[in-house]
């Protein structure tokens, strides 16, 4: 399948090189024109812009930071609005604000172009072996036609609703990675101020209850004081206002959520923003005077 593919960042670089090497022919575009050569070399096609992308494509997928940037790329000038043809379906990839969502896909619908909304889950590792988790929300029959293409990216894909539902569960799954990653980082500052190994720690308890994926794949980060970035936390910053925004216009309560989102706001103020998300330990560090590290546990 002809398919453009517009942002190619962390995540969306590894989805791009999975379709390839499925045999798709892609047409993309970034503003990072390292990656741009790096993915042509393996066979895709750079193009201009989005309405470019759109025009070359039975499939045009967006793969970007935040609503602003969708809003611009599907409908502004040069955007996919302008080349929209018979045929096309649009998938958005990017993890916005649900109402966004639907306004674009408005938007799209009075062109005759079908969109859905499909966020992701898993961060660069899994989009880099292509096992992410996808929620997509639109059309069940569009979803219907395009789900093979995207699960050439996913391990995982589940359609959630109507147009929007996509980034509703989204936002339901960075509220709890937010709340699960803050939890493991406050227990585990616990277990070594009160002069127990943390690392100990977590071998005895992930097998239990307490375990999770997001305890397995962060808290070995912490230990091993590694934050390169899968998932950035201004990015998860953006993802939790884009969760306060839904729950305020729905009357959701969400207590937990804006603790973590100020948590967070700490750590962009320490200059921590590019930083892994499972950098959130390093609030209780501050606020605890250590750093946490595996070491012998105290007799």
């Amino acid at each position: 399948m002809k398919i453009g593919f517009i942002g190619l960042g962390i995540m969306g670089k590894p989805m791009v090189k999975n379709l390839i090497k499925a045999g798709h022919e892609l047409y993309i575009n970034d503003r990072n024109q390292e990656t741009i050569a790096e993915l042509v070399d393996l066979g895709a096609t750079a193009v201009a812009n989005g309405k470019e992308a759109a025009q070359a494509g039975e499939l045009v997928i967006t793969m970007l930071p935040n609503s602003p940037h969708v809003k611009t790329v599907a409908l502004g000038e040069g955007g996919i609005i302008e080349g929209a043809h018979e045929g096309l379906v649009y998938v958005d990839m990017s993890s916005i604000a649900p109402l966004v969502s639907r306004e674009v896909h408005d938007a799209l619908a009075e062109k005759g172009l079908p969109m859905l909304d499909a966020p992701v889950s898993g961060g660069e590792p899994k989009a880099i072996d292509g096992t992410m988790s996808v929620m997509v929300g639109g059309d069940k029959e569009v979803f219907d036609a395009v789900k093979p293409v995207i699960d050439v990216m996913a391990g995982d894909v589940t359609y959630v609703g109507g147009i929007g539902a996509g980034n509703i569960a989204k936002l339901a799954n960075q509220t709890i990675v937010a709340v699960n990653i803050a939890a493991c980082a406050e227990a585990f500052t616990l277990a070594q101020k009160a002069g127990v190994d943390p690392e100990a720690v977590y071998k005895a308890i992930r097998g239990g209850l307490a375990g999770s994926t997001v305890m397995d794949a962060k808290v070995p980060m912490m230990l091993a004081r590694n934050f390169n970035p899968g998932f950035r936390i201004n990015l998860h910053i953006k993802d939790l206002g884009n969760v306060l925004d839904t729950g305020h216009g729905v009357n959701a309560p969400l207590p937990l959520t804006s603790l973590v989102r100020e948590m967070m706001s700490v750590l962009d103020g320490d200059g921590h923003a590019a930083e892994d998300h499972s950098s959130l330990v390093k609030v209780y560090e501050k606020l605890a005077n250590i750093e946490l590290a595996p070491g012998e546990p105290e007799a």
